[in-house]
């Protein structure tokens, strides 16, 4: 046991910075990279094939933490009222972010379209002034960085103060090319290892790779910085870049973007923010008036997000993560790489598995790096790999021990010689394939040569290598394996057991074929405290329950049987109050269990006692309640409890329920006699009124009766002359 060797992986930290605390105004004025917000920052891995290794991971939001802004926009002619919003903005955002951070700087490009057709027209006049009738408008553009990043806000208003409205033909714009070069030029936009966000403002869609072949350009974007003079000079060579080129630049610059578009275009941008890691997605009103609390929401929703994220990792080696959030959520897998509803000064930790499933060929050292989405700092991790063993360098060239010197001998076997092969390099590889040396690799009545899961080599059985190191072949014949067994829940035994030549061998307390029979009796304690309720036998950790008329996780179920009250109930009855069914043959059925009186319900064994214990109320047969319990000890004595005062119900009321029922009867009346005049108002209302309708429509005929003669009769005296 002393020579041999069982070399394991291990870790080491090599730079562990406590991570910053600091407040908001302190006298301490850190630089960017004095502040630290995640530690450790630098660890080496020894890593041993099969056997992962743990880190663990700390972060923390720093307060006051530097931030760079930079404001892109859009300069097509349907932003110009947004323009004259915008020349305010840096004086205003640098008081708002003051209440975040006492070290802001802001800065701000512009961008319209590639120029060519048929983004824009090409014709001379066009190409002064692209916008009709008096509009003053810029020549067009692709992109261009009009201020750097500064810490002076008036500077900002200045220079976009002098900012005019350029225009195209089609309604995407070229702002990915734009967003490229913001992501790439660093020395001229003026990035610090700081927080940086972009906020990206339009009013249109985009172009992406393959638009540009409408103008003949078909070279793809080479994401590399063409600024002269803060202008993009590439544009009518270069193809505009594809979302994934962005996404991939995006985050090697840590660039955290914000997309400020109108109402509009939402949908399209929210569907792009889930493609871009880090990014968030605000409402801009029609003239951009709400942008500076758009950049605050925006800003608080990713800062509030942590997602580690790691480069590619080696040929065979495997990474997963465990996050430890806020308010005690953990998660694992994918979304165990983020935390969410991170404040200032709040910590989170992370437990990163690293495993190595294979050896690199060369046995080189990898590196590979962790760092949180958006932020600047990352975790180094160096990989080294334990492939060999110690005693390997001590090996013997040409020794005897290797059939007269055909290989050396290290670690306590053979490694051959080239040509040589076998246990001991007893054999060349010209007789591998010879007949008389298969015959010592099939087993008995077999045709197969080493269960075909091997090689017969030199008159031996070499057995083949799995992808997963894990999964073995072995014995004389490679006829074993460690994965083939039977599986319980998709696991190899059950996870409770090892597989050895194809059988499960199980750990105690489980037994099966495939160990998924539990020997723990634990599930089929009956209440009572017996196994099964007595009336089975426990299997694999379930009842069989012998008595077919009982059922349940632990028989005690019993649909057509009577309960133990209402068994006992007339005996007690008898006994306890020399009534019931059974008063006449009390004391021939009723005396095989001891009776205890008690004064109250109070007084009853309460659960909790050695013995099964049932608690029990009964009605007697005067529809009084009565109580006890019912047990059985260890001796099989059964024992009754019973309350020796019955519950019986109060007789009614009689007056209160003659006097409901009286006025009930009243009330009853008084609202149909209620009801009943209101029915003859509304109705005599309708007659009248139908009345009145009618007498307003009637029609009198003026002519004279012919048959009517006036009563009155006039005579004239004839002898009158009118004096």
């Amino acid at each position: 046991m002393e020579d041999i060797e069982n070399p394991r992986g291990s870790k080491q930290v090599l730079e562990n910075r406590e991570v910053t605390n600091r407040k908001k105004g302190a006298a301490e004025k850190l630089k960017p990279e004095a502040i630290t917000q995640i530690q450790p920052q630098k660890l080496s891995l020894h890593l041993r094939v099969g056997e992962p290794q743990t880190i663990s991971l700390k972060f923390k939001r720093a307060e006051d933490y530097p931030i760079d802004l930079y404001y892109l926009m859009d300069l097509s002619y349907s932003m110009k009222d947004d323009l004259e919003n915008v020349k305010s903005l840096g004086t205003a955002l640098m008081l708002e972010m003051e209440k975040i951070t006492s070290d802001f700087r802001i800065g701000f490009g512009s961008f319209v379209e590639k120029t060519v057709m048929p983004y824009i027209s090409t014709t001379p006049a066009k190409l002064r002034n692209p916008c009709t009738g008096d509009q003053n408008c810029t020549s067009p553009f692709s992109y261009k960085n009009v201020l750097s990043l500064t810490s002076e806000g008036n500077k900002f208003n200045e220079l976009v103060g002098k900012q005019h409205i350029s225009g195209n033909l089609d309604s995407p714009e070229g702002g990915f090319d734009a967003i490229m070069q913001v992501a790439v030029c660093g020395e001229q936009i003026g990035w610090r290892n700081v927080t940086r966000l972009l906020v990206f403002s339009t009013d249109a869609g985009f172009h992406f790779a393959g638009d540009g072949k409408l103008g003949g350009i078909v070279l793809p974007n080479d994401g590399k910085c063409h600024l002269e003079n803060n202008v993009y000079t590439m544009s009518h060579y270069y193809d505009y870049p594809s979302i994934a080129h962005l996404v991939q630049k995006l985050s090697e610059n840590n660039i955290q973007t914000i997309f400020a578009v109108t109402e509009e275009f939402q949908a399209v941008y929210k569907e792009l923010k889930n493609l871009i890691p880090k990014s968030a997605v605000g409402t801009l009103s029609s003239n951009s008036s709400n942008v500076i609390q758009l950049i605050i929401d925006a800003y608080n929703s990713l800062s509030s997000e942590v997602i580690l994220e790691n480069t590619k990792l080696p040929k065979g080696v495997t990474i997963s993560y465990k996050s430890f959030c806020k308010n005690g959520v953990n998660d694992t897998q994918e979304d165990g790489r983020k935390c969410s509803n991170i404040s200032i000064g709040d910590e989170v930790r992370f437990e990163i598995n690293i495993t190595a499933n294979e050896c690199p060929k060369k046995e080189q050292n990898e590196t590979i790096k962790i760092k949180p989405l958006g932020f600047t700092e990352e975790v180094e991790i160096n990989l080294q790999f334990i492939c060999e063993c110690q005693c390997q360098s001590e090996g013997e060239p040409n020794s005897p021990a290797c059939h007269a010197g055909n290989g050396t001998f290290e670690c306590g076997a053979c490694r051959c010689n080239e040509g040589r092969i076998g246990r001991l390099c007893e054999c060349s590889t010209d007789e591998v394939n010879s007949e008389d040396m298969d015959a010592y690799c099939r087993r008995e009545n077999s045709t197969e040569i080493c269960s075909n899961n091997g090689e017969c080599i030199c008159g031996q059985c070499v057995c083949k290598k799995r992808e997963n190191t894990n999964e073995v072949y072995s014995g004389k014949y490679c006829e074993c394996d460690n994965f083939n067994c039977d599986r319980s829940n998709g696991l190899i035994c059950g996870g409770n057991g090892i597989c050895k030549c194809r059988v499960c061998e199980c750990f105690p307390n489980f037994t099966g074929s495939a160990c998924d029979c539990s020997l723990d009796t634990t599930p089929c304690m009956a209440s009572n405290g017996q196994i099964c309720n007595g009336r089975g036998t426990c299997e694999c950790g379930t009842c069989n329950c012998t008595d077919p008329k009982f059922q349940g996780p632990t028989c005690e179920m019993c649909q057509t049987c009577l309960g133990v009250c209402a068994e006992h109930k007339d005996c007690v009855q008898c006994r306890a109050f020399d009534k019931g069914e059974k008063k006449e043959t009390c004391s021939q059925e009723c005396m095989h269990f001891n009776m205890t009186r008690v004064e109250s319900r109070d007084k009853l064994p309460q659960p909790g006692q050695p013995d099964p214990l049932s608690h029990c109320k009964e009605k007697d047969v005067d529809d009084c309640w009565f109580y006890f319990t019912y047990s059985v000890n260890s001796n099989g004595e059964a024992n009754v409890h019973v309350v020796e005062t019955p519950e019986c119900p109060s007789g009614p009321d009689i007056i209160p329920i003659v006097a409901g029922v009286v006025a009930g009867i009243v009330l009853i009346g008084l609202a149909l006699l209620l009801i009943w005049k209101l029915l003859m108002i509304i109705h005599d209302r309708r007659e009248f009124a139908k009345f009145e309708k009618e007498k307003m429509n009637a029609k009198w005929d003026t002519g004279e009766n012919p048959i009517y003669k006036s009563a009155v009769t006039t005579v004239v005296n004839p002898k009158y002359e009118g004096k």
